[in-house]
């Protein structure tokens, strides 16, 4: 009997938000489910317009499922503008997660065979410096490899998909 070793990695977790730089964070993240033949689990972190602090004092259910509705189609749209739609070739687990993206991730890239793929952001330094917060924060927290991928050089001015805070 031959035995063919295991690959190294058991998921490729993708933080996915619908900017340009997270969308080629997705296409990297399907290429490499795809080379390692793992599944693909691209996640959108997201918090109530204002945090979670005015959510708490506020508690409507209709207005946590208008939030967690817009984030799902948030998601799809990312993979329609990202790549066509869902790869039918790779096996896919979307999550949408509540709460801080850099903890979201984290936690759910919590196996050390795992593999946690972020986009980098804008290549502005406003921009850098605000989102550089995630980029650490999984570097420092994160039990598996992270791999950071910058934005395609032709990323131009991004524009978002919606505006929740997600």
């Amino acid at each position: 009997m031959v035995m063919f070793p295991r690959s190294p990695i058991g998921r490729v977790i993708v933080g996915v938000c619908g900017s340009p730089g997270s969308l080629h964070a997705l296409r990297q993240g399907v290429a490499l489910a795809r080379a390692f033949e793992c599944p693909l689990v691209p996640v959108l972190a997201w918090e109530p317009p204002g945090g979670d602090v005015h959510a708490h004092q506020v508690q409507s259910p209709e207005l946590d499922r208008e939030w967690t509705s817009i984030a799902q189609k948030r998601l799809c749209a990312a993979f329609e503008e990202g790549l066509g739609g869902l790869p039918s070739d790779v096996c896919c687990e979307p999550r949408i997660v509540r709460g801080p993206t850099g903890q979201v991730l984290v936690a759910v890239a919590d196996q050390p065979d795992d593999l946690l793929v972020i986009g980098t952001g804008r290549r502005g330094l406003i921009h850098r410096v605000l989102h550089a917060r995630i980029a650490e924060h999984c570097v420092a927290h994160a039990v598996c490899e992270v791999l950071a991928v910058p934005p395609p050089p032709l990323a131009g001015t991004p524009t978002r998909l919606g505006h929740l805070t997600v």
